[in-house]
C-alpha cells in the first residue's frame, strides 16, 4: 500500500469585464493541479447565462482550446478534485451547476463537512433529490433553499452557513454575482487577488502568480465576499465566532512549495521544520537528501541547521502524478515503483539522512530505504517533518483508518524496524507552532494528536 494520503480541491474563481474567463480559470487550476488529480471542471457566466464543462481526468486532458474559447465568460470557477468525500465518478466531478426556480448558481468546494448526515436527512425531508455523493450537492442545496426565502444570493449563503459544520472555502457563482466563503474556522485557504479590473480568488497564491493578478489579502474564516460588475462588499457576520485553525499539513505538504499560506510562506514553514529535526533529532551523516516533492525544503533545513551537505538523492518522473491519487491501489503500488529513482554517486558508501514530509503507512518508506541500500547506502536514518499520524481528519484530508498507520499502537523503535532505517525520528507535536512564525493563525493539528477545534463526536455518532 502506498504511504501517501488524499489530499484535498483546489478552487478558483474570477470576475473579468474584459471576458476570456474559462482561459484564466484553467490556468488557475493547472497551478492548483497538486491539489487534486481525479477530476476538474469550469463553469462559466455569458449573458446571465450558466455553463459548464467538466470531466474525470487533469487540467490539460479535459480541456482544449476549442472547449476554451467556447466557454469564454466573464465571470467562471472552477475545481480541481480528489474525492474525500464522494466516490470517483464523473457525477462528482465540480463545480455543480444547480438549476431552480430563481435561477442557476455554479458552486465549487474545497473541505469536508462533518454534519453530512444530518443535513442529507434535513434536505431529503424537505422533498430534495441528491444526483451525486458530495456534501457539495448538500451545500448548494442548502443555499438554494434559502435563497427562496431571501431576496440575494449572498443573504441565502449567509443563512445557509448555520447549517454547515466543518471545512468549507466556497466559490459560488449566480448570474450576476461572484461569492467567495470560507468557514468560520478557516480550515482551509482561499485568497483574493487583482488583474487590472479583474478580481480572482483562489486556494492558493501559486495560482494567482500563474494568472498575473496581484495577491490583495487572505478571505478572513466565516467571511463572505460578493463580487457585483466589479464592486466588492464583504459579509463579516461570522468572522471571529469560532478559533482560526487552519490546516496544519497545507504547510507541511499540500501547499505548493511557492504559495503563501495566512502569511506563511509554505517553502519556510517546511525548511524550519526540517531545521527542528536536525536540533531535536541529530545523526552523524554524510548527505541529506528529501524525497521529493515535499521533503525536499525540509532536507535543506535540517542541512542548513546540522552543516551536513544537502544532495539531490532522488530523480522523479515528471510525468507520474502522486500516486495515491490512482484509482486502484494496484496501480498505486506500480505507480510508485516508477516514480522514483536513486542517484548512486549522491548515496554510494555514504550515512544518508532520509527526509520526508510524512510516513502514514510505511510501506513506501521501507521500499524507498531498501533501495537506498541497494544502491549503496551505509546507513539510512529517516527524518519526517510530520509528526506521526494517529488519528483520522474529518476536514478534507483523506487519511486512512487507524488500522493503516504505522504509528498506531507502535513505538518508535518498532516504527523503525518495520522500515528498515537505521534510526527514525518525527517532528514532535509541540513543534508544530514553531514552523509558522509568520502565520496570522493558530491551526488544527488533530490528526497528529487527536485534539480537534470543535466537537465532531456528537456529528459522528448520530
Amino acid at each position: 500500500m502506498d504511504k501517501r494520503i488524499g489530499e484535498e480541491c483546489g478552487v478558483f474563481a474570477i470576475y473579468d469585464p474584459e471576458g476570456d474567463c474559462a482561459r484564466s480559470t484553467y490556468y488557475g487550476l493547472y497551478a492548483l493541479q497538486h491539489r487534486g488529480q481525479e477530476s476538474c471542471g469550469i463553469a462559466v457566466n455569458n449573458n446571465r447565462d450558466i455553463t459548464y464543462y467538466k470531466n474525470m481526468g487533469l487540467v490539460n486532458e479535459v480541456f482544449n482550446d476549442e472547449i476554451i474559447n467556447k466557454l469564454g465568460g466573464t465571470m467562471a470557477v472552477g475545481h480541481v478534485r480528489y474525492s474525500t468525500t464522494g466516490e470517483s465518478l464523473r457525477e462528482n466531478a465540480q463545480p455543480l451547476v444547480l438549476r431552480y426556480v430563481k435561477g442557476n448558481i455554479a458552486i465549487a468546494h474545497n473541505g469536508n463537512l462533518i454534519n453530512k448526515p444530518q443535513l442529507e436527512k434535513w434536505l431529503s425531508h424537505d422533498g430534495a433529490i441528491f444526483q451525486t455523493t458530495t456534501d457539495t450537492e448538500m451545500i448548494a442545496y442548502t443555499i438554494a433553499k434559502h435563497r427562496l426565502k431571501y431576496g440575494s444570493v449572498e443573504e441565502a449563503v449567509k443563512r445557509s452557513i448555520r447549517h454547515l459544520v466543518g471545512a468549507f472555502s466556497l466559490v459560488v457563482m449566480s448570474p450576476q454575482k461572484l461569492i467567495a466563503c470560507r468557514d468560520p474556522w478557516g480550515f482551509r485557504p482561499l485568497c483574493m487577488g487583482k488583474k487590472g479590473k479583474a478580481i480572482v480568488f483562489a486556494s492558493e497564491t501559486c495560482a494567482l502568480d500563474t494568472v498575473g493578478a496581484e495577491y490583495v489579502r487572505d478571505i478572513e474564516p466565516g467571511e463572505i465576499v460578493v463580487v457585483k460588475g466589479g464592486e466588492i462588499t464583504s459579509i463579516k457576520d461570522y468572522v471571529n465566532t469560532k478559533p482560526f485553525t487552519q490546516c496544519i499539513f497545507e504547510y507541511l505538504y499540500f501547499a505548493r512549495p511557492d504559495s503563501v499560506i495566512d502569511g506563511q510562506p509554505a517553502n519556510e514553514a517546511r525548511e524550519l521544520a526540517g531545521a527542528i529535526l536536525a536540533k531535536r533529532f541529530p545523526v552523524d551523516a554524510d548527505v541529506v537528501i528529501g524525497v521529493p516533492d515535499s521533503g525536499l525544503n525540509a532536507a535543506m533545513g535540517y542541512s542548513k541547521e546540522s552543516g551536513i551537505p544537502y544532495g539531490i538523492g532522488f530523480i522523479k518522473n515528471k510525468y507520474i502524478g502522486r500516486s495515491f491519487i490512482e484509482p486502484t491501489q494496484a496501480m498505486r503500488e506500480n505507480a510508485v515503483r516508477i516514480k522514483l529513482n536513486v542517484l548512486k554517486n549522491t548515496i554510494a558508501g555514504k550515512r544518508v539522512i532520509m527526509v520526508d514530509d510524512s510516513i502514514v503507512r510505511g510501506t513506501t518508506s521501507k521500499r524507498i530505504v531498501a533501495l537506498l541500500r541497494k544502491f549503496g547506502a551505509k546507513e539510512v536514518h529517516v527524518r519526517s517533518s510530520a509528526p506521526p499520524f494517529i488519528c483520522p481528519c474529518y476536514f478534507g484530508t483523506d487519511v486512512p483508518s487507524k488500522d493503516q498507520l504505522i504509528a498506531t499502537n507502535r513505538t518508535i523503535d518498532e516504527m523503525c524496524e518495520m522500515i528498515g532505517a537505521d534510526s527514525l525520528a518525527f517532528l514532535p507535536v509541540e513543534d508544530l507552532k514553531d514552523i509558522i512564525p509568520k502565520a496570522s493563525c493558530g491551526y488544527c493539528s488533530g490528526c497528529f494528536s487527536g485534539v480537534y477545534p470543535l466537537d465532531t463526536e456528537q456529528f459522528l455518532e448520530n
